[in-house]
């Protein structure tokens, strides 16, 4: 069920998939996609994208500025089963998706919650819906007894560093003491801490002409690229004619309230 947050001086109502289903299917009519063309066409996390929706319905939500009633930002989770131990965590989302949603009904049920994506559209950025976003994400978790939540987070300044191993970027600080990559840094001040890398998280592959169509730029050559956006680099073939990237993501976990 939709539930009221507070954000800043005004607050935003929760409205999950299961209550509202043409609300949150009208976001991307509304704004548009804050992902790279490439992060569309994940091997194994676009054909299962949809189940989120059939699946877990109570688990996809948009905030609505209540006193508006406009459109704010989204959010996508997953409950799914995890012991606590940071080493039994899935390799990254795509092993995250394909456990989740493998539907074995003698396996233990879900007692933690991920996030799978925040989407805060560039006109709503700066205005702290990241933060709503993620204690939405918290509310959620303690709403349905699920005692973890972490998130396989896409680091939001990693594009800069494509070169450097999200082993060692996941590490860097500000002079603060405080995370150097902006969305790292957010999490760490609502609470959450770094668990492990995850340097194979979302495979992408495609040809090399659908490379170039999601890019915007030519690979000429068999090699090593660099791309637009790319947390990491895109290995080209041009004689098997395919592209493979692997995007990196960064395990943080957040504190969950026990639910009263």
């Amino acid at each position: 069920m939709s539930f009221l947050l507070k954000w800043g001086e005004e607050s935003v109502r929760v409205i999950p998939h299961s209550e509202e289903p043409d609300l949150t299917s009208r976001f991307d009519q509304v704004f548009p996609s804050v992902w790279p063309e490439f992060n569309k066409h994940g091997d194994v996390l676009e054909p299962l994208w949809g189940r989120l929706y059939e699946d877990h319905p109570d688990f996809q939500f948009v905030l609505v500025n209540d006193r508006t009633n406009s459109l704010m930002a989204r959010g996508n989770t997953l409950p799914f089963h995890w012991d606590g131990d940071p080493g039994h965590l899935p390799e990254g989302i795509d092993a995250l998706v394909q456990q989740a949603l493998a539907g074995d009904p003698s396996g233990p049920a879900p007692n933690a919650l991920s996030a799978m994506a925040a989407e805060v559209p560039p006109e709503n950025r700066s205005r702290g819906l990241g933060t709503a976003l993620l204690r939405a994400m918290s509310a959620l978790a303690t709403a349905h007894r699920l005692n973890r939540l972490v998130a396989p987070l896409r680091p939001t300044r990693k594009f800069r560093y494509p070169l450097t191993p999200i082993e060692q970027y996941m590490h860097w600080k500000a002079d603060d003491g405080l995370p150097f990559d902006p969305w790292m840094r957010l999490h760490v001040l609502l609470g959450a801490k770094i668990l492990r890398p995850a340097p194979r998280s979302l495979q992408i592959s495609g040809t090399v002409a659908e490379w170039e169509a999601w890019t915007g730029m030519p690979f000429p050559a068999t090699g090593t690229y660099v791309i637009p956006d790319g947390l990491a680099t895109l290995e080209i073939d041009r004689l098997r004619d395919i592209g493979c990237y692997w995007e990196p993501n960064v395990w943080m976990q957040h504190p969950v309230e026990p639910r009263s």
